[in-house]
């Protein structure tokens, strides 16, 4: 049985990660934080360019973060985002999480005030193609 994650050591990271995003056009900051196999936590914010699909999401870049710091699961991810709906990682970023984690993995959906929403990762990306359907 996995330990439930530091909900607000996910929260503290992610929150430091989103106000420094850089969304010059969208205005909407995204931070993520993932709880990795090492036990540390990796942020990442999301980051815009004048051509809009080579900007990078949040997870993406909490992703990025953990393999540069040498982890290779993720145990727990955060994401955070403002308004009154749901911010849930984006398809591809969904399929990415997919990459490094388990269909157990909890996916926290987070507002400014606090976690709004839990899913595993089978909840958000059901019958998911991974590292597993490829031969070794």
């Amino acid at each position: 049985m996995t330990a439930e994650p530091d909900l607000d050591a996910l929260f503290a990271a992610a929150r430091a990660a989103q106000q420094r995003a850089y969304a010059p056009y969208s205005r909407f900051k995204v931070g993520a934080a993932i709880l990795a196999d090492d036990s540390a936590i990796y942020p990442g914010c999301n980051v815009e360019n004048a051509a809009y699909p080579v900007g990078a999401c949040a997870e993406a870049g909490a992703i990025s973060a953990m393999i540069a710091g040498g982890a290779h699961t993720i145990r727990a991810i955060l994401v955070l985002g403002d308004g009154a709906e749901l911010v849930t990682p984006c398809g591809a970023c969904r399929q990415r999480i997919r990459e490094f984690a388990t269909p157990e993995t909890p996916i926290l959906i987070a507002g400014p005030e606090g976690v709004r929403a839990r899913f595993s990762l089978a909840e958000l990306l059901p019958a998911s193609f991974g590292p597993a359907n490829l031969p070794k």
